[in-house]
Parts: structure tokens; sequence; C-alpha cells
């Protein structure tokens, strides 16, 4: 099986996912875009040097629907010969394109690909598209459906995560973000986004909330209990699953819950071959991946049996990884991970996440690639696992290691 290693990643800023937000003018055509120009201009991707374009986007209407992985291409400086392809993985589609790239390098389909996503949720509404299992009755009835936000409670009370732990957690994670920026931990991968007269729009993540404190946190209030308690509400749905819990304890809000932002992010990966011929030096080796369902009322406990099976995947132990990247969809999310390995949360989320940056959905997961390869590069470490919940009860992770 042929190698397959990342050559490059980038990131544009986030930027508020609301209409005074700083890239709210901007459509995810044109944000696409400058990430596929950005990688075509640092690694000189000149005529039909790459295979395939592979873009995620979780809400796939409007001006974000179509095939918008060949539209981007179109719109970009990329040869029109390079076809696109979009997928759909919810919060795991900017990793999981970059997985089925991965993989046809390894099954020789290609030499190199250009894989990542976007998400402009200022713009095209986060559930705008529906979806069968929270609209269709035959399904969302027997499969005991309830919205991504009880779902995080719901794992907040099964297994014991307090709102003060939550809060902590989410304090945290806006310091080592702010920690980040500060230090220009991120400087390698930020894009940032000019209008078309070249005038700068968004250099920095948007969403930072510096000066969060545990006692602005705690005034919060939570953002689904209303949402759970009404009648006919979604806590019943969600104890009719889980009967031997008494009540859902509802501890998200706001200050502890991933941001919606507008953003995108591009990851070139590709064979050996690839990068001797174009002289690129790989920056790291994709060592396993592995994506799995989970179930679809709790839904966002996806991290850990499918890190479970990536390293099972890699032939390692927790203790083996270096660095991990944990997606923030919301604190007890990574609260639960953290419990479930008995991890080192010094090594998890060490920059900052989606509570603190957001959580641009099709991007996400190509941001964390390239967040983590830059810390591991930054730290000089070795070995990085990153790994995203996925609506309706789904995992996805990778592993990669610095050559």
């Amino acid at each position: 099986m042929t190698e397959a290693y990342i050559y490059d990643a980038i990131r544009t800023p986030r930027g508020r996912g609301r209409p005074d937000g700083a890239l709210h003018e901007v459509t995810a055509l044109r944000l696409s875009a400058l990430v596929l120009d950005g990688l075509r201009g640092r690694n000189g991707l000149d005529g039909p040097v790459i295979e395939d374009v592979i873009w995620g986007n979780a809400t796939q209407i409007g001006e974000q629907g179509g095939c918008l992985g060949r539209s981007a291409v179109l719109a970009s400086g990329l040869d029109e010969a390079i076809p696109g392809l979009s997928i759909n993985r919810f919060c795991a589609s900017g990793l999981e394109a970059v997985m089925l790239g991965a993989a046809q390098v390894q099954g020789g389909l290609g030499q190199a690909y250009v894989a990542g996503g976007v998400e402009m949720m200022s713009r095209v509404p986060m559930g705008s598209d529906g979806a069968a299992i929270a609209v269709d009755p035959s399904l969302a009835m027997p499969r005991h459906f309830v919205p991504q936000g009880i779902a995080a409670d719901l794992i907040a009370t099964k297994h014991g995560i307090s709102r003060e732990a939550a809060d902590a957690y989410a304090a945290e994670s806006q310091r080592r973000a702010a920690r980040a920026w500060k230090e220009d931990r991120f400087a390698r991968s930020i894009l940032p986004v000019t209008d078309i007269n070249g005038l700068p729009i968004l250099a920095r993540d948007e969403a930072l909330r510096p000066d969060t404190d545990l006692q602005g946190l705690a005034a919060l209030t939570p953002s689904f209990r209303e949402m759970g308690q009404q009648m006919p509400g979604f806590d019943a749905v969600a104890l009719m699953r889980y009967p031997e819990l008494e009540r859902i304890e509802h501890i998200h809000h706001a200050g502890n819950s991933s941001a919606i932002v507008d953003g995108a992010a591009g990851v070139l990966v590709g064979s050996a071959a690839f990068g001797t011929a174009l002289g690129l030096k790989p920056r790291a080796r994709i060592r396993a991946m592995a994506r799995v369902g989970s179930e679809p009322t709790i839904m966002l406990t996806g991290p850990i049996p499918v890190t479970e099976r990536v390293l099972q995947e890699a032939g390692m132990q927790t203790g083996d990884i270096d660095l991990f990247e944990v997606n923030e969809a919301f604190s007890s999310v990574v609260l639960r991970f953290l419990q479930a390995f008995e991890a080192d949360p010094g090594k998890v989320n060490v920059n900052g996440g989606a509570i603190a940056m957001g959580h641009p959905l099709g991007a996400t997961g190509a941001m964390l690639l390239g967040t983590l390869l830059d810390e591991l590069e930054r730290a000089d470490k070795s070995t990085g696992l990153v790994t995203l919940c996925v609506a309706s009860g789904m995992g996805a992770a990778m592993i990669i290691e610095r050559v």
C-alpha cells in the first residue's frame, strides 16, 4: 500500500456566524476558492497535478448546494481539468474529505488530492437543508431523536459531568486560544481573507472571548432547558431511551458550547512520488484512519469508540499519542473523552478549540488537522490524533505522525 502524506494545511480565520460577522459578505464559493488558491500558490499546484478536490460541508443547500467542490475549482486558479467532489458527514465532513483523499492515494488512485471543507453559517443556517433523522417521524420517533444540545446535556447527566466542570473547561479553552494567538501558534496555517480589491476583511479568529471567567459563565442560562422540558419535551424522549436516569441536567449554554462561525480549510495530501515530482517535503504521514456509528440519541459519544478503533488500527495505546485534538462541540464531549481514556488534559486541545474559536461544521475537521500538525512541529512532538463527534451518532478519527 502506498503511504499517504500531508504536505500542507491552511485555514481562514473563523468569523462570527451572524449578519454582523466579518465574513458574512463572503460566499462559501469564494471562501473555498480562496483556500484552493492559497494551497496552489504555496505549493506550485499548476496544471492537472492533483487527482481531485474533495470538499465537505454540512448544509448543502442554496449557495452551498450542488457540487460545491467542482464549483470551487472553477472559481479558483486550479486547472479546470481537476474535478471536484462534495461530501457530507456533518461535523466531520472536513476530516472525512481528507480521509477519502488519503485512502485513494493509499490505494493507488491518483498521486495527490486537495481536501477540506467550508461552512458559512451566517449565510446558510444550520439545519436549513432538512434532515430525515430530525423531520421524518418514521425515523425520528423509533430512534428517539433529540437535538444535539439535549444530547450534550444527556452525556453530562449520564456520566456525572457538572455545570461547574463544563464552565471550567470552557474558560480554559478561551485561555488557551488567547495564548495561542498571542504567541502566533497559528501563523503558519492562517490565510487572511481579503476582498476583491485585496483589502483585509479578517485576519484573526473573531469569536474569541478572552475575558471569559467562571463568574460570567455561571450567570448564563442553560440553552436547552426549555427545549427539553416544554411539553411534549425532548427530555422525555431522551429518558425513553435512557430510563435509568431520573431527569436530564441541563448544563450547556452559549459559553460552554461551540460558537457558530464561518470558515474554510484545506489540506494537501499526496504520495512520496508526488512530493518528489514537485519538490515538496511531506510534513506528516497518515498512520491510521477510522469512522464509526454510535447510539443516535446520545449522539455525541462517537469520539470514544472511534478513538479505540483507530488506535487498534495503528497498533497503539493512548499513551503513545503526544497530542489530541477533540472537537469542542460541547464541553461534555471533551470531558467525557478525558474521563473515558483517563487522558492527560495537558495533551488535549492545547491551543483551545471550538468553544473559544468556533465550529464551522464542514471545515472543522480539516482545521483541527492543521492545528494538530502545527503544534506537533512547534512543540517538537511526534504523533497526534484528531477526532470529532458527528450528528445522528457517528465518530471520525485520524492518527498522524511527523516525518
